[in-house]
Protein backbone atom coordinates (compact mmCIF):
# COMPACT_ATOMS: atom_id res chain seq x y z
CA UNK A 1 0.00 0.00 0.00
CA UNK A 2 1.36 3.18 -1.20
CA UNK A 3 2.36 6.02 1.39
CA UNK A 4 0.03 8.51 1.72
CA UNK A 5 1.68 12.28 0.69
CA UNK A 6 2.12 14.43 3.99
CA UNK A 7 3.44 17.52 2.15
CA UNK A 8 1.32 18.90 -0.66
CA UNK A 9 4.62 20.51 -2.04
CA UNK A 10 6.06 16.87 -2.86
CA UNK A 11 2.47 15.36 -3.86
CA UNK A 12 2.11 18.79 -6.43
CA UNK A 13 6.03 17.60 -7.57
CA UNK A 14 4.74 14.32 -8.90
CA UNK A 15 1.35 15.04 -9.89
CA UNK A 16 3.37 17.40 -12.60
CA UNK A 17 4.66 14.43 -14.62
CA UNK A 18 3.39 13.01 -17.40
CA UNK A 19 1.99 9.59 -16.23
CA UNK A 20 4.61 6.26 -17.32
CA UNK A 21 7.14 9.02 -15.62
CA UNK A 22 4.81 9.42 -12.53
CA UNK A 23 4.02 5.66 -12.09
CA UNK A 24 7.78 4.70 -12.42
CA UNK A 25 8.61 7.44 -9.48
CA UNK A 26 5.49 6.29 -7.45
CA UNK A 27 7.51 2.64 -7.59
CA UNK A 28 10.67 3.92 -6.33
CA UNK A 29 8.94 6.25 -3.88
CA UNK A 30 6.77 2.90 -2.90
CA UNK A 31 10.14 1.16 -2.70
CA UNK A 32 11.90 3.39 -0.51
CA UNK A 33 9.24 3.40 2.17
CA UNK A 34 8.86 -0.63 1.86
CA UNK A 35 12.37 -1.04 2.47
CA UNK A 36 12.76 1.66 5.54
CA UNK A 37 9.95 -0.74 6.94
CA UNK A 38 12.05 -3.40 6.86
CA UNK A 39 14.98 -1.60 9.01
CA UNK A 40 14.15 -0.92 12.46
CA UNK A 41 17.33 1.24 12.99
CA UNK A 42 16.11 3.52 9.96
CA UNK A 43 12.71 4.63 11.53
CA UNK A 44 10.30 7.15 10.01
CA UNK A 45 11.42 8.66 6.70
CA UNK A 46 11.05 12.35 6.40
CA UNK A 47 9.97 13.18 2.81
CA UNK A 48 10.20 16.85 1.52
CA UNK A 49 11.45 18.33 -1.78
CA UNK A 50 15.64 18.80 -1.89
CA UNK A 51 16.36 20.99 -4.83
CA UNK A 52 12.87 20.56 -5.75
CA UNK A 53 13.08 16.75 -6.03
CA UNK A 54 11.36 14.38 -3.77
CA UNK A 55 14.09 13.20 -1.07
CA UNK A 56 13.92 10.98 1.69
CA UNK A 57 15.90 10.40 4.70
CA UNK A 58 15.53 8.95 8.16
CA UNK A 59 14.01 11.15 10.52
CA UNK A 60 16.63 9.72 13.28
CA UNK A 61 19.78 11.54 12.76
CA UNK A 62 23.30 9.75 11.96
CA UNK A 63 21.51 7.00 10.53
CA UNK A 64 21.21 7.07 6.96
CA UNK A 65 21.67 9.80 3.74
CA UNK A 66 18.86 11.62 1.68
CA UNK A 67 17.91 9.45 -1.59
CA UNK A 68 15.82 11.69 -4.34
CA UNK A 69 14.23 10.85 -6.89
CA UNK A 70 13.79 12.83 -10.32
CA UNK A 71 12.85 12.21 -14.08
CA UNK A 72 16.06 12.64 -16.29
CA UNK A 73 14.78 15.71 -18.09
CA UNK A 74 15.60 15.20 -22.22
CA UNK A 75 16.03 11.32 -21.63
CA UNK A 76 12.80 10.40 -23.26
CA UNK A 77 11.18 9.10 -19.75
CA UNK A 78 14.08 7.92 -17.99
CA UNK A 79 14.34 8.42 -13.97
CA UNK A 80 16.91 8.49 -11.38
CA UNK A 81 17.33 7.53 -7.86
CA UNK A 82 19.82 9.98 -6.74
CA UNK A 83 22.52 9.71 -3.54
CA UNK A 84 24.93 12.51 -2.99
CA UNK A 85 27.85 12.81 -4.41
CA UNK A 86 30.34 12.60 -1.90
CA UNK A 87 28.74 9.17 -0.30
CA UNK A 88 30.07 5.71 -2.21
CA UNK A 89 27.32 4.42 -2.37
CA UNK A 90 26.86 4.15 -6.55
CA UNK A 91 30.36 2.67 -6.74
CA UNK A 92 29.22 0.36 -3.49
CA UNK A 93 25.98 -0.36 -5.74
CA UNK A 94 27.79 -0.67 -8.86
CA UNK A 95 30.35 -3.17 -7.32
CA UNK A 96 27.87 -5.71 -5.50
CA UNK A 97 25.77 -5.52 -8.92
CA UNK A 98 27.90 -4.80 -11.72
CA UNK A 99 25.57 -6.12 -15.02
CA UNK A 100 22.39 -4.55 -13.44
CA UNK A 101 22.20 -0.85 -12.91
CA UNK A 102 22.84 1.99 -15.24
CA UNK A 103 24.56 4.55 -13.58
CA UNK A 104 24.85 8.55 -13.96
CA UNK A 105 28.47 9.30 -12.57
CA UNK A 106 28.49 8.73 -8.75
CA UNK A 107 25.01 10.47 -7.50
CA UNK A 108 22.36 8.10 -9.24
CA UNK A 109 21.48 5.10 -10.71
CA UNK A 110 19.45 5.11 -13.75
CA UNK A 111 16.45 3.59 -15.19
CA UNK A 112 15.35 3.62 -18.86
CA UNK A 113 11.42 3.58 -19.51
CA UNK A 114 10.88 0.72 -21.26
CA UNK A 115 13.03 -1.17 -18.36
CA UNK A 116 11.69 -3.33 -15.24
CA UNK A 117 13.24 -2.35 -12.02
CA UNK A 118 15.75 -4.45 -10.80
CA UNK A 119 13.68 -4.36 -7.46
CA UNK A 120 15.84 -7.10 -5.06
CA UNK A 121 19.07 -5.34 -5.99
CA UNK A 122 17.49 -1.70 -5.17
CA UNK A 123 15.57 -2.54 -2.35
CA UNK A 124 19.49 -3.34 -1.25
CA UNK A 125 20.79 -0.12 -2.22
CA UNK A 126 18.32 1.96 -0.76
CA UNK A 127 18.74 0.25 2.24
CA UNK A 128 22.42 0.40 2.19
CA UNK A 129 21.67 4.42 1.79
CA UNK A 130 19.37 4.32 4.21
CA UNK A 131 22.12 3.01 7.00
CA UNK A 132 24.66 4.93 5.54
CA UNK A 133 25.91 6.00 8.69
CA UNK A 134 25.62 2.72 9.99
CA UNK A 135 27.27 0.89 7.42
CA UNK A 136 28.29 -2.38 9.27
CA UNK A 137 24.78 -3.09 9.75
CA UNK A 138 24.14 -4.46 6.41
Amino acid sequence: MPAAFKDAAVQAVFDQYEADVRDKLLSLRDLIFDQAALIPSVGPLSESLKWGQPAYHPVANRIGTTVRLDAIPGSGGAVALYVPCSTTLISDILTRYPDVFDSQGKRALVFAPDTPIPESELRHGIAMALTYHRRNVL
